[in-house]
């Protein structure tokens, strides 16, 4: 059994290719279905898909690894070899090992965030609901589960670390003189939005308002900040109101246009707007970045303002790879043993099949009424003479080096001595 992984993350691919590839939660089950159907050996598989990452990791044949990648290329709508220059592939032990840092937080954008975790496990969650998930990827993902939590209580690895929301607040600070004078607008009511209006709430701006596409839910988490509550489909006419725009939907396709963008700032007599996209595929239309008077940043924009205080968390990072490396190494002894299963399946069922036998032979013996002690003398002399009749046909056939060689392997299995 082969364990890979295949995929594109923010240091590999660039976000519009990334956008191409990202699955809502509730459209994994169905990609997960298509993958399987589209592989003759049907291999164990999990997708994992968040806004700097779609990963793939699988159980079964290493030769599905040039299959999958052209299926995703096919599914992203891009060809073979693009797809290829970005990816990765990773097998066995890397493949491991690599789960065990994503889920530890040392394969993100935010060095030691826990939100990965998260959606790790939603991810394994929709895996086992398509029944895409067996036991060596489960074991693999509980494993990282184990190894993320021994990571985040024995390390600082997190202390230091400054979210995409944090980062957005602090680039907002440096444009606008009092954040408690502007007016925030929050897109989306999901996640990462309700992370990032935590923090800009904490800076107690003048107006927050929340816009998605389900009312009910806009509602719910403008409840918890006060906010007003407006309809997806009244963005446009109301987008000049705000100071900051922050998006995050699942929206397959941008929702804020250059246009709608133009008008907006014609009607704010261009007083400067600071607009975030957190959405991987984008929320705002990237041409919006050339406005004058519009500070956008994507995901990857934020990359260097979330990785300062690198250095402080080298060591706690140098700690987690310590104990990234133990995991793998139980992982791998773990595959390495699945490997004997069937051959131990096998032996148990011999053993079973001659323990019958002889049960059965001293159950007549005991109906003819035969002495009960002639009777266990039979039975452990005919379960001994099956256990050991390969053995001593081994011994008595074959020329001298193979009966040297099943003398040795008779000594170790049966004459070792208990320590």
């Amino acid at each position: 059994m082969a364990v890979w992984a295949l995929g594109i993350n923010h240091t590999t691919a660039p976000l519009d290719l990334r956008g191409r590839f990202a699955y809502a939660i509730d459209q994994v089950e169905p990609t997960l279905r298509s993958l399987r159907e589209s592989l003759s050996r049907q291999p164990e598989a999990a997708i994992l898909s968040t806004c700097n990452r779609t990963e793939i990791y699988c159980a079964g044949e290493r030769g599905d690894v040039d299959h999958t990648l052209d299926w995703l290329a096919h599914s992203g709508g891009v060809s073979p070899t693009l797809l290829r220059s970005h990816a990765y592939t990773l097998h066995d032990g890397s493949a491991a090992r690599h789960a065990f840092r994503v889920a530890s937080g040392l394969d993100s954008m935010v060095l030691g965030e826990p939100q990965i975790l998260g959606q790790m496990k939603d991810a394994v969650r929709v895996a086992d609901q398509a029944g895409a998930l067996g036991s060596t990827l489960n074991q693999l993902f509980q494993r990282s589960f184990a190894v993320a939590k021994e990571v985040r209580s024995s390390t600082e690895i997190g202390a230091h670390s400054i979210s995409m929301a944090a980062a957005a607040v602090r680039l907002a600070g440096q444009l606008f003189e009092d954040l408690g004078r502007i007016k925030v607008l929050f897109v989306g009511a999901g996640e990462m939005v309700e992370l990032a209006a935590t923090h800009f709430a904490a800076r107690k701006p003048k107006g927050i308002t929340i816009a998605n596409r389900t009312l009910e839910r806009g509602e719910h988490l403008a409840a918890r900040f006060g906010a007003e509550v407006m309809r997806l489909a009244d963005l446009p006419s109301r987008l000049h109101e705000f100071d900051v725009v922050i998006s995050c939907t699942a929206s397959t396709l941008p929702i804020i246009g250059l246009g709608a963008v133009e008008r907006a700032l014609k009607a704010r007599r261009h007083r400067p707007m600071f607009m975030v996209d957190l959405a991987v595929p984008r929320d705002i239309e990237p041409e919006v970045k050339a406005l004058e008077d519009v500070f956008l940043y994507t995901v990857d924009d934020l990359a260097s303002v979330v990785q300062t205080g690198q250095a402080n968390r080298q060591a706690a990072v140098e700690q987690a790879e310590a104990i990234i490396d133990a995991g793998v190494q139980s992982f791998l002894h773990w595959v390495d043993q699945r490997g004997n299963v069937p051959l131990i399946l096998q032996l148990n069922a011999q053993a079973d099949q001659w323990r019958a036998l002889e049960l059965a032979r001293a159950r007549k013996m005991l109906a003819r009424g035969e002495d009960l002690d002639a009777v266990l003398e039979a039975l452990s002399k005919g379960l001994t003479q099956k256990m050991l009749h390969g053995a001593m046909a081994e011994l008595h056939a074959g020329d001298a080096s193979a009966r040297e060689r099943a003398s040795s392997a008779i000594q170790h299995f049966f004459l070792r001595k208990e320590r």
